[in-house]
């Protein structure tokens, strides 16, 4: 994105592979960029995010580095560097008074609130956004129309079943079949073999539902609700399976959010 010339403060809502792939992508363009979430993020792909900046303090991703800090406000962010904080969101919008709101969160089946109010320029990832009613630009997620702008209308409904690697598609995936402390000796990228012991919730044990690679596993300790994805398998092995940097759909929803920010900054450059 050659030739921009103003630098906006960016929220995004949401630490997982799309909200992180969307902040680095923006701080390379710099962008001053926060990350906001809760204290204790679910998220699996944590080698395609920042998710874990949120409890060791710091993790890059693809350069660039992003940093937790506690209290945050506009004078901490800093160009080039995506900072995060898990501080009450009304809090962080409160002092740090974003031109542009991104709400990353990818809840799927729940009808956002409408966020036009809460910046400048309000941007809704997937399903349940309206462009004009909910946000001001909604990005398509889904695969048929990857990163699609919509600025009047809305994204398409959740379509439920995720796209195949390897042959391989929901069976992915493992799900907590009770809430609890997520518990796991086992780390992003690791191998397993279908049936293998991977994790604990409680004194519930979750098996390898298919030999692979870790490509998705819930951070240690974690408390996790009933249904929460916390493992993901990739089928290939470790040399051809993608756990780290910034993935084809994170990467495509991000090039979407830096379209609708250059249309936006145009006739404000001008």
């Amino acid at each position: 994105m050659g030739g921009r010339l103003t630098v906006w403060t960016v929220v995004v809502r949401g630490s997982n592979d799309i909200g992180s792939a969307i902040a680095c992508r923006l701080a390379q363009d710099g962008q001053r960029v926060l990350i906001h979430d809760g204290p204790a993020p679910t998220t699996t792909r944590r080698g395609m995010a920042f998710a874990d900046a949120i409890f060791d303090g710091e993790a890059t991703l693809e350069g660039i580095r992003g940093i937790r800090i506690d209290t945050p406000g506009a004078a901490e962010l800093m160009v080039g560097t995506v900072m995060l904080s898990c501080s009450p969101f009304v809090d962080v919008l409160a002092s740090v008074s974003p031109d542009i709101l991104i709400d990353a969160r990818m809840r799927k089946r729940e009808i956002p609130q409408d966020v036009r109010g809460l910046a400048g320029l309000t941007i809704g990832l997937g399903p349940g956004f309206h462009a004009g009613k909910n946000c001001h630009i909604a990005i398509e997620t889904s695969w048929e129309d990857l990163g699609r702008v919509i600025d009047d209308g809305p994204t398409l409904e959740f379509r439920g079943e995720p796209r195949e690697i390897g042959g391989r598609q929901r069976e992915r995936y493992i799900y907590a079949p009770v809430a609890g402390r997520f518990q796991t000796r086992l780390n992003i990228g690791e191998e397993v073999s279908e049936g293998e012991v991977v994790a604990m919730i409680n004194d519930t044990p979750l098996h390898a539902p298919l030999s692979g690679t870790l490509r998705g596993l819930t951070r240690d300790g974690v408390p996790v609700a009933e249904r929460t994805k916390v493992v993901e398998v990739d089928p290939r092995s470790r040399e051809s399976a993608n756990f780290s940097g910034i993935a084809e759909r994170p990467g495509r929803i991000a090039d979407g959010v830096r379209r609708a920010l250059a249309a936006w900054t145009a006739p404000r450059a001008g």
